[in-house]
């Protein structure tokens, strides 16, 4: 019972850390497409 407690503890966590990685991903992905639609508006100008 106290090996699945475990599990189950180590399960949850692992679970919460790859969704904070998974939104910095998609947060890091967004500021990039930004500058390069920057970088388009300040080369066709």
């Amino acid at each position: 019972m106290r090996k699945a407690f475990l599990f189950l503890a180590a399960a949850a966590a692992l679970s919460v850390a790859a969704c904070n990685t998974i939104a910095g991903v998609g947060r890091d992905a967004q500021a990039a497409g930004a500058a390069v639609e920057e970088a388009a508006e300040d080369a066709s100008n």
